[in-house]
């Protein structure tokens, strides 16, 4: 009986268990891999439990379609017919997302055409690739660490102090806002986008421009990467 169900494919080929195991494991294994990978280099507010989980079926189902298509051109435009039936719409918010399908279905490709060297170098150099891109931060831009806000009151004549200070601390500095308030005509409101030289030493630096004769209402907001809208 149990014979009868392993070899019990009558197709134009005869199935080979092994080799359709052993695809199906590899396919299991590395879409565990790809979405370990994903889960733990994932940024933003996209994350989706189900979508991880699909990323772990997906190379299987794939492994599965190409050896139920292998050698069948019959079946495969059936199985064609029955793909156009069934429409899969989900909006993918993050690119990435997009290259992990692609990735897993090419994975599942591989193995389901038992091309299983090629399944796993490529696998290894694909997770490589990805591990690379989350710990270099490879695409994220900082033009500057720092948004300051400030008064300063012109009759101490300061304000070269003032950009001295801040040229010590800074690698590029850059003046956004100058413009007299409401209250006193002699104090102006300045606001200045910093690139830090060290930014760990930016409480120093609010510290010493608190201190700084006609400085008032000193504040510092961090900015961080610049993101995609």
């Amino acid at each position: 009986m149990i014979n009868q169900l392993l070899q019990g494919d009558f197709g134009l080929a005869p199935t080979n268990l092994a080799s359709l195991v052993l695809g199906l494991l590899l396919a299991l294994i590395g879409g565990h891999l790809l979405a370990w990978i994903y889960m733990v280099t994932h940024s933003g507010l996209s994350y989706s439990s189900s979508f991880t989980r699909s990323l772990v079926v997906m190379p299987v189902a794939v492994s599965l379609v190409m050896n139920v298509v292998a050698n069948n051109i019959i079946v495969a435009f059936g199985m064609m017919a029955v793909f156009a039936i069934v429409r899969f719409r989900n909006l993918l918010r993050d690119t990435l997302d997009t290259t992990y399908i692609l990735l897993v279905l090419v994975l599942g490709m591989a193995t389901g055409s038992q091309k299983f060297t090629t399944a796993i170098v490529g696998l290894g150099i694909t997770v490589l690739v990805l591990l690379y891109l989350w710990v270099t931060s490879f695409g994220t831009r900082r033009r500057f660490d720092l948004a300051l806000h400030l008064q300063l009151d012109t009759t101490a004549n300061n304000l070269t102090s003032l950009e001295a200070l801040l040229r010590r601390y800074t690698r590029k500095l850059n003046l956004t806002t100058k413009q007299p308030t409401t209250e006193q005509p002699s104090v102006i409101s300045l606001s200045y986008l910093l690139l830090l030289r060290d930014p760990a030493r930016r409480e120093e630096l609010i510290a010493e421009l608190r201190a700084l004769p006609g400085v008032t209402a000193v504040s510092a907001v961090p900015i961080g990467d610049e993101l995609e809208m």
